[in-house]
């Protein structure tokens, strides 16, 4: 019998639960702060087990939990996953997270080289399928004697089109906290071998318009860093490297003038508990009363007060007079409001769209070379966003399991023994995209 544990059953976990219950010969426990939570993945399958577990509270139980596995997912927050690594190492454990690599994560390679065993993140989706697919594309180049000019990559989780019908274009099929969180980051990427800088001051203000096939126009802006993917992805000739992010059209306006308000702001606030969202942004644009709050938010903002954003401000509530949520940081007032103004409603898909583009020159020609995921999630059923992040882990941790993947360390997906048999079961699953090349010139 081969033990996986997972901790956590948020919005992503059932798919990636489902996937290992369906393997003969596999036991999988659940532990979630929320119990019903974990129950509800598990059901009444008699391979399936359900655990209360709250990784702030009980270090001693996290270290039986994982004595009695074999490998571990953690679907945790990402900052819980570098003791759930340290734990996972001292047992001679496996682990497998979706998340990106952390300093202290990296920092652990030599001890779990030494332990035997892997700790395999970043696979899920963005990072994850993203690294994957693109990494099939850049081998096949290369071993054609060929070279990577440019690298161009976007993704995003959206609403399909029919539940496309709010002003910022976006739904949450994941936690809107960490929608937000990520809109702090600043960004770094190579446009013709210029290197841009992106502060997260100006990170949605630094969008453009991009046209995907099928779907017509969407917004992209910058995701992290994309500097360090030109040697993880082995790609030291290209001219051009960016990573980024796609949303539906007014979102990043939306956004970027949200973070001018100081939304964004984690800085702890004892007075929010009992405002108005009214009087919450009176205050945050010096407005002279009530009366005035519109034209002053407005002039605030350097927009017309007939403005989309304006207008989306509005239908967000944020110059309502209901009560703000009981948080103490602007940043979680907003991601409480968001989730409460933007869930899908039931019957609703969501979206997910991935998009390289790469420019391949070969000694005779240049090719220009489109891979492209678009993956629709299930009415009533499954999302598309915890199929395509909870899939990859899955496959993850039962290819380690089965000794198809035999690595020992930190890693990510971007080996042929992990990526390759990985791609192979998402076609097989129905989540993996389609290539298209054009050649470009002679």
């Amino acid at each position: 019998m081969k033990r996986v544990l997972v901790l956590g059953a948020g919005l992503v976990a059932g798919p990636l639960v489902r996937y290992l219950l369906d393997q003969p010969g596999y036991q999988v426990t659940v532990a979630s702060r929320t119990l019903s939570n974990a129950q509800a993945l598990t059901g009444d399958h008699p391979q399936g087990r359900a655990l209360a577990f709250d990784i702030t509270q009980n270090g001693e139980k996290l270290r039986g939990l994982i004595g009695e596995a074999d490998l571990v997912i953690s679907l945790l927050p990402y900052i819980h996953h570098v003791q759930v690594a340290e734990a996972c190492v001292r047992q001679r454990r496996h682990l497998v997270t979706t998340s990106y690599v952390s300093d202290g994560m990296r920092a652990l390679d030599a001890a779990a080289r030494d332990a035997g065993v892997i700790l395999l993140n970043e696979i899920g989706l963005d990072p994850g399928i993203d690294h994957m697919s693109a990494m099939r594309v850049i081998r096949r180049v290369h071993d054609a004697g060929g070279e990577i000019k440019s690298f161009r990559s976007y993704c995003g989780g959206l609403p399909a089109p029919d539940a496309n019908d709010n002003p910022l274009g976006y739904k949450f099929s994941w936690s809107p906290r960490g929608v937000v969180l990520a809109g702090r980051n600043d960004a770094r990427y190579k446009e013709r071998t210029a290197i841009v800088e992106v502060s997260n001051a100006r990170l949605f203000a630094t969008h453009f318009v991009t046209q995907v096939e099928g779907l017509g126009d969407l917004e992209a802006y910058p995701n992290r860093d994309s500097l360090p993917y030109t040697d993880v992805y082995g790609i030291p000739e290209t001219d051009t490297m960016y990573r980024g992010t796609l949303r539906n059209l007014g979102w990043c306006d939306v956004m970027q003038k949200l973070n001018e308000l100081g939304y964004f702001s984690l800085d702890e606030r004892i007075d929010l508990p009992g405002k108005t969202f009214r009087q919450v942004m009176a205050g945050l644009v010096g407005a002279e009363g009530p009366a005035y709050l519109e034209a002053s938010l407005a002039a605030a903002l350097n927009v017309s007060p007939n403005s989309g954003v304006m207008m989306a401000l509005g239908w967000l509530g944020l110059l309502s007079d209901e009560p703000v949520s009981d948080q103490t940081t602007l940043l979680e007032v907003l991601a409480d409001q968001l989730l409460a103004k933007m869930p899908y409603r039931p019957g609703e898909r969501d979206m997910v769209v991935l998009v390289h583009e790469f420019t391949a020159r070969f000694g005779d020609r240049q090719e220009h070379i489109t891979s492209t995921l678009v993956d629709f999630g299930m009415p009533g059923g499954e999302t598309s966003m915890a199929r395509t992040v909870g899939l990859p882990a899955a496959i993850g941790a039962r290819l380690i399991l089965d000794g198809e993947i035999q690595l020992t360390g930190v890693h990510i997906p971007v080996l042929p023994e992990i990526y390759e048999p990985v791609v192979r079961e998402l076609e097989k699953l129905g989540s993996a995209g389609e290539e298209k090349t054009t050649i470009v010139s002679p």
